[in-house]
């Protein structure tokens, strides 16, 4: 099995918010296989109200999400670390089919196996309803530019 840097126990806030950094990237690809490989093969998630275990289950989750969670940008920020554990907060834009615009705000709790995979993720989102005007996240399709602002530059 290959390592994902940086790796647990997470012992300065440096490589714990570059994990986070790397885990925002992936899930702004919007590629469901490339997201999956950062959890563990039998990974535990609690999405929502959803409950997933596997890869398999990542995958098919994530595509049905970027299907209707259209023009999707997200960005993470760390909350919390300690040993082989995080808290992230987060929050995403994007729009439904009927063109209507939303920021889904939300923390998320991380375990990860010593290889760096994630092995649990614990997910609690709210959706609030947004004007176009109101949108923060200008970025084009993809990774989220560096000089653009984080959640707490943004007062998210």
């Amino acid at each position: 099995m290959e390592d994902r840097p940086p790796l647990p126990p997470f012992t300065n806030a440096q490589d714990a918010a570059l994990k986070a950094r790397f885990a925002e990237d992936a899930w702004n690809s919007r590629d469901p296989q490339r997201v999956s490989l950062a959890y563990t093969p039998d990974s535990h998630w609690r999405n929502r109200t959803e409950f997933l275990q596997g890869r398999e289950a990542i995958v098919a989750f994530l595509t049905r999400k970027w299907a209707s969670e259209q023009e999707y940008r997200l960005i993470k920020e760390l909350w919390g670390f300690r040993d082989n554990r995080m808290a992230v907060r987060f929050a995403y834009e994007w729009h439904d089919e009927a063109g209507d615009w939303f920021r889904s705000y939300g923390n998320e709790l991380w375990e990860f196996d010593p290889h760096g995979l994630m092995r649990r993720r614990v997910a609690s989102i709210n959706d609030a309803p947004i004007r176009d005007s109101e949108r923060l996240y200008h970025w084009p399709s993809g990774r989220r530019p560096d000089d653009h602002p984080g959640l707490s530059d943004l007062g998210l």
